[in-house]
């Protein structure tokens, strides 16, 4: 009787350990939902977060990717600072020493020329090899490439040109006009060298400081993009509405 008893308090004990087993497994399941149903409206809010100009890809892909985003965001410094260095030579050469690029491809290919020539004619009295100078062919379907991508820019470029000059994207006008504006007022302060440098630094600066401090850019832009439609449309209520517009019609080019 004692074993009797002891087995179906056995039994009884197991049975418990089962019900608790399948409890906590029930309380550990709804949990980890409660958490996700916690965590997915977070996400989503952050899916929801402003980027600078509608942005949804991070900057190293709005960047093409590869190894010419490494270079914009810093990420090996050593060739980001070369090309740097090269491009402040460059327009130190040109723009504070005066150097003109005609006379500095020239002074090259002399200089160049000169010593592949003096190296290949001394090379047999000094019992050397002569310099292997490699055979340069830019391959077609390199040329072919830049020369295709040219085209679509350029392309697009002119469509967009003719829907501002046929009157049809009124906004897009102003910001055409505005910009054309700001380049010519630039152009008048700096030579092309010296803004083309500028603009080179400004795209290796730029992006690397707005991918450290893209939250805090991205909510002021957000608080000035609200302003800029806000008065956007007092704009266009108290003026742009009412310059009178006849019917458009679009004009086909052959």
């Amino acid at each position: 009787m004692a074993d009797h008893a002891g087995e179906h308090e056995s039994v009884v004990e197991s049975v418990m350990e089962k019900i608790n087993d399948k409890l906590h497994g029930h309380d550990s399941s709804s949990s980890d939902s409660e958490n996700e149903e916690k965590i997915s409206p977070v996400d989503a809010v952050k899916s929801k977060i402003y980027r600078l100009f509608g942005r949804e890809r991070p900057v190293h892909k709005v960047l093409g990717g590869g190894k010419p985003a490494d270079i914009f965001l810093w990420r090996d410094k050593k060739i980001t600072a070369g090309v740097l260095g090269f491009a402040t030579a460059i327009w130190v050469l040109f723009e504070l020493l005066e150097y003109h690029l005609l006379t500095l491809v020239c002074h090259i290919l002399i200089l160049a020329l000169a010593v592949l020539f003096l190296w290949s004619n001394a090379s047999t009295f000094i019992n050397k090899s002569p310099p292997q100078i490699p055979e340069v062919i830019l391959p077609e379907d390199i040329v072919l490439g830049v020369a295709a991508a040219l085209r679509i820019e350029i392309n697009r470029a002119l469509e967009i040109l003719r829907d501002i000059a046929s009157g049809k994207e009124l906004k897009k006008f102003l910001v055409v006009i505005s910009g054309l504006w700001v380049l010519s007022i630039l152009g008048n302060c700096w030579n092309f060298l010296t803004l083309f440098y500028i603009c080179f630094v400004l795209l290796h600066t730029v992006p690397v400081l707005y991918e450290k401090y893209e939250d805090q850019v991205d909510a002021f832009a957000e608080k000035a993009e609200a302003e800029i439609k806000k008065q956007y449309a007092v704009f266009n209520v108290k003026v742009l509405s009412k310059i009178p517009r006849g019917p458009l019609k679009d004009k086909k080019f052959l």
